[in-house]
């Protein structure tokens, strides 16, 4: 029941997705916006259907929640282009909302999964993903792009999302990628970040604004947060 639900729900937001791709592309206005926050709620829906039937509630309830962040997260740095007299608010308020949502799956993930006799599958990819947070900033003039006053949340949020994934997929090598949960939650990461190198571009360097460019971000940036709804499925 759960799982036909989930599949359900996913083809009603591959459509909306169509439409809000569509219109995003036209131009940024309060249209795109609902049609955005429309396709966040069924990722949310997915979430929710599979919670029924999901075995480790610590691990639905922190998915759901860092879900829910990023929905959020998606209204915030939507806003920013409706309202651009109020950018920076809405950017930082975006950043906080997808940070505070990766912590929670690295929570969940760490609560049910984590085998903490072996410290080092969660401590390697943690100190691994804060280099690469940070460096990817300072690497920032070599890709053309320019953080300005971003550029320490850049790092902070880089960070986060670099250790939910490489925790993700530690963990999932812990368990001779065997767990169906851990192996759409590390997939689910690398799309997240394949999404945000292509978003880094639009939003911190120049001649990155092509309908090419919204279709790579948006296609990795959904296709993560599905993803991660439906590892709940198979907790």
């Amino acid at each position: 029941m759960a799982q036909k639900l989930c599949y359900t729900i996913l083809a009603l937001g591959i459509v909306i997705l169509f439409f809000y791709v569509k219109e995003k592309i036209k131009a940024y206005s309060i249209k795109s916006l609902i049609l955005k926050a429309a396709v966040s709620c069924c990722f949310m829906g997915i979430a929710a259907a599979a919670a029924m039937d999901c075995t480790k509630p610590v691990f639905a309830f922190c998915t759901i929640m860092g879900l829910l962040l990023g929905l959020l997260g998606d209204i915030w740095l939507d806003l920013k282009f409706v309202h651009p007299e109020a950018d920076a608010p809405y950017t930082f308020a975006g950043f906080w909302s997808f940070a505070i949502g990766h912590a929670l799956f690295i929570t969940g993930l760490l609560a049910t999964y984590a085998d903490f006799s072996k410290p080092l599958y969660f401590i390697i990819p943690v100190v691994v993903a804060t280099v690469v947070g940070i460096g990817n900033v300072y690497a920032g003039p070599i890709m053309k792009l320019d953080y300005g006053k971003f550029a320490n949340i850049t790092k902070f949020y880089g960070s986060i999302l670099f250790s939910m994934t490489l925790i993700a997929g530690s963990l999932a090598l812990m368990n001779g990628f065997g767990v169906k949960t851990l192996n759409l939650m590390f997939i689910g990461g690398v799309s997240f970040i394949i999404s945000d190198l292509v978003l880094s571009g639009t939003y911190f360097g120049k001649g990155h604004e092509k309908p090419i460019d919204f279709i790579l971000n948006y296609v990795f940036y959904y296709g993560a947060q599905f993803i991660i709804a439906f590892s709940i499925l198979f907790a």
